[in-house]
């Protein structure tokens, strides 16, 4: 091939590749009662499925507390790892994070940031889209967050003190995910004695998030989903239990006798 005429050729490989790439990262966004999606390219053929999760997890949320989201959000459903690290980065401030590889969304007040579903089978370990009802309750767990941010004062949770379990027990709890293989594996860790001492620090290990659901799932029992709700406001674990008239102690070991009783 004639050298120019090679080079027009690459000149035009290169243009075409490029073309490609920037329609595929164009987002389209489109309203949806209360709420907007925006995606990629990559999901224009999957946005009327995943919208059916959305609905039943709004649904379930507003269900659950009685009461609707107070403040229009977005959903934005990143085609790539990548996408979704530059989004956290930038919001949280730390340029040189990588999230691992778990980590497939975050709620806020104002936004739900999801890895397109089907593509976590590949970019994702822990969580897989051809079980529905997984994929159902992970999206609702962060829709219980973008609720509960929107009534707290702290609406993005970057202002909290010993009340990372509670948030996130709220949204295992109330998503339906504190199921009965978790309550069983707290049950099992009660009688191996192997239950951290505060509450500031069930929200870590392997057991994080059945130890922080079942604690809300005892709240719930014990007080009532007006007085769980009521909670929603708080971003200090003084201020919580306060309001619940309990010291940490004495729920703990109420928490435990609740479990041991199941």
């Amino acid at each position: 091939m004639h050298i120019k005429l090679k080079t027009i050729c690459i000149l035009f490989l290169g243009l075409l590749f490029l073309s490609c790439h920037s329609q595929r990262d164009i987002w389209n966004t489109y309203e949806q009662g209360g709420y907007h999606v925006s995606y990629t390219l990559l999901d224009q053929h999957n946005i009327k499925e995943y919208e059916t999760y959305f609905t039943k997890g709004k649904r379930r949320v507003e269900a659950f507390f009685q009461s609707p989201f107070k403040d229009h959000f977005y959903i934005n459903i990143h085609p790539s790892r990548v996408s979704l690290d530059s989004t956290w980065q930038q919001d949280w401030g730390m340029p040189d994070f990588k999230s691992q590889c778990w980590m497939v969304a975050s709620g806020t007040a104002a936004k739900l940031d999801i890895i397109s579903p089907k593509q976590w089978d590949s970019l994702a370990c822990e969580h897989s889209y051809s079980n529905p009802i997984h994929t159902q309750r992970l999206i609702t767990h962060e829709l219980v967050h973008v609720f509960h941010g929107q009534r707290n004062v702290s609406p993005d949770f970057s202002d909290l003190t010993g009340m990372d379990w509670f948030v996130e027990g709220l949204a295992t709890y109330a998503s339906g995910q504190c199921d009965a293989t978790r309550v069983s594996e707290v049950k099992n860790a009660l009688l191996r004695n192997e239950i951290p001492d505060t509450l500031s620090t069930f929200w870590s290990g392997k057991l994080r998030y059945g130890l922080s659901g079942t604690v809300v799932m005892y709240l719930d029992a014990r007080f009532g989903r007006e007085k769980l709700s009521s909670l929603l406001r708080y971003n200090n674990l003084k201020d919580l239990l306060h309001a619940l008239e309990v010291t940490e102690s004495e729920l703990l070991r109420d928490w435990r006798d609740y479990i041991n009783a199941l």
